[in-house]
């Protein structure tokens, strides 16, 4: 690491350039960041109340809850906690997490170059990539803090496989499954879209080698390994997609943009599909069609040698106009064919991997080995002085907003939706947000005295004097893992035709707990995450060679 100090001095410098507004005092005015704010309280909420991996939330939907972290990435939020128990605001820790995800990106990104195109290349493709249009789209005008901590870990995944095919070192086996399921925990969306690219990637890596059945079997165990991780977040969210509504509510297919959009710089904080007026940009950028010319260069010129570098960058550059087809309208009935593109939302979203191709494709120019170091460093400097230049002024959002944390968990316009565009994400058993209960708990039939001794974000405690057998409405949300216990036994609970539930009571004093737990799937997944931590916690720690054997 000392050998890269400088290199990595100057991508880092770049990097915090590049989120130095996020340090300014304030709100960025972004699609998702006011979501986030709230998602990060309502979270930290559930976390305090004792749940390790929250799934519930009981604030939001006028108060009957929805299973919103079942669906959310958990990674912001699980940072956010973290930043809060340091006495940081949740607005803060918004800004904090995307400007250190920067960082991460910027060095990750540089290591994961250099160890094709050597450091000059790495500090060029890595400047690059921080400086990618789209990369400052998702922070400063989408806000999409879980998308800017996968285009963080992309190039650390990335780093660490080829560092285990070059090694066969059993740590960079563990890294590679690490940030798999980092990139999973952090966007779940743009997790299947990488992973796409990466089994094509790691198949060219073990394509180049000699062992390839064994390098096979160790890439099938660290892909089992990462989606091991995740499986407490991506097992449930898809088994349970079919209880709730308003996951998918974009039409994909309505937003291909044009091929002058993807080649013009344009800049705006508008929304995709609102128009030519101030709409999002989705523009590759300049710099790295700059990049993607040059790499034509280098394989024209390269090619006729066989040098075995040429062959990644042939492989980034199809990549490259093969995604760039699929943001088209052209391509339109690969989307309508393929049922799983639908979970894309957007095609332009596939930019996330764009910038991946081309930023690494613009260090490929230094696979020439030119001796002259001044002329190396020179060409080195301009491309990153058209990188800086070309991106510097969409780093500055036009104004901050002045508020607290309090404006937004104490609004019923943040907190009494469902915490989702339109407020459209509900359970399939409420399908519409219902006005608001006095009580959260009332007689249905029967009569009596309902005392509610405790709160928390998934159970409630009362005392019930039920002056006849009585049946009990909760106002809360239906759905699979509520159990109520009268008097310590488990009781039965009813649904409801209006999405909520019921359970009988017999006459006299009860005490009533009414609890959400983890269903058996749920429970499954926790076991499956927890198992492959401890696996690899012992793979860590095990003393034996340190690479791994053939």
């Amino acid at each position: 690491m000392g050998k890269n100090f400088f290199s990595l001095a100057i991508v880092v410098l770049f990097g915090i350039i590049a989120g130095f507004s996020l340090l300014h005092g304030g709100l960025i005015p972004t699609h998702d960041g006011e979501y986030h704010v709230v998602r990060f309280f309502l979270f930290n909420e559930a976390f305090n109340d004792g749940n390790l991996y929250p799934r519930w939330t009981n604030i939001l939907n006028n108060g009957f809850g929805i299973p919103l972290f079942t669906f959310v990435y958990p990674m912001p939020n699980y940072i956010a906690v973290f930043f809060h128990s340091l006495g940081i605001s949740f607005i803060d820790s918004f800004r904090f997490e995307m400007f250190a995800a920067i960082i991460i990106a910027a060095i990750f990104f540089y290591l994961w170059a250099k160890e094709f195109w050597g450091k000059l290349g790495g500090v060029v493709s890595s400047v690059f990539y921080t400086f990618s249009p789209y990369h400052f789209v998702d922070i400063y005008v989408r806000g999409s803090v879980g998308e800017v901590w996968a285009l963080a870990f992309f190039p650390a995944f990335l780093w660490a496989y080829t560092r285990f095919i070059s090694s066969k070192q059993k740590i960079f086996l563990i890294y590679s499954s690490l940030f798999l399921g980092l990139i999973i925990f952090s966007h779940n969306i743009l997790a299947l879209m990488f992973f796409f690219f990466s089994l094509s990637y790691m198949g060219l890596l073990i394509y180049k080698e000699k062992n390839r059945k064994y390098l096979i079997l160790n890439t099938v165990y660290l892909i089992l390994l990462g989606l091991g991780i995740s499986a407490i977040f991506w097992l449930p969210a898809i088994y349970e997609t079919k209880y709730v509504t308003g996951l998918q509510i974009f039409n994909v297919t309505s937003h291909f943009p044009d091929l002058y959009q993807l080649l013009i710089p344009a800049w705006g904080s508008g929304f995709s599909g609102a128009g030519l007026q101030n709409e999002l940009s989705f523009q590759i950028g300049v710099a790295n069609l700059l990049a993607i010319f040059l790499s034509l260069i280098v394989i024209f010129l390269r090619i006729k040698i066989r040098d075995k570098k040429v062959y990644y960058s042939i492989f980034f550059l199809i990549w490259f106009i093969f995604v760039l087809f699929l943001m088209l309208e052209i391509s339109r009935p690969v989307w309508q064919l393929l049922p799983f593109m639908n979970y894309f939302q957007f095609p332009w979203r596939l930019l996330s991997l764009q910038i991946l191709f081309a930023s690494f494709l613009a260090g490929s120019i230094f696979s020439f080995n030119i001796k002259n170091k001044f002329v190396n460093f020179s060409f080195a400097t301009f491309l990153i002085f058209i990188a800086f230049i070309l991106g510097i002024g969409y780093t500055k959002p036009a104004y901050y907003h002045d508020r607290n944390d309090n404006y937004y968990i104490t609004r019923s316009n943040f907190i009494d939706g469902t915490n989702s565009p339109g407020n459209v994400f509900n359970t399939i058993f409420l399908k519409s947000i219902p006005a608001k209960e006095k009580q959260r708990a009332e007689f249905l039939k029967g009569n009596g005295e309902i005392i509610l001794i405790k709160e928390k974000s998934s159970s409630y405690s009362f005392e019930i004097n039920s002056r006849t057998d009585s049946e009990i409405l909760m106002n809360l949300a239906y759905y699979s893992g509520w159990e109520a216990y009268m008097n310590g036994k488990k009781g039965e609970i009813r649904p409801t035709e209006n999405g909520r539930f019921t359970f009988y009571l017999p006459l006299g004093k009860n005490k009533v707990e009414i609890v959400f737990k983890e269903t058996p799937l749920r429970k499954l997944a926790a076991f499956i995450s927890i198992a492959s931590l401890i696996f690899i916690f012992t793979l860590f720690m095990s003393k034996r060679s340190g690479t791994i054997n053939k």
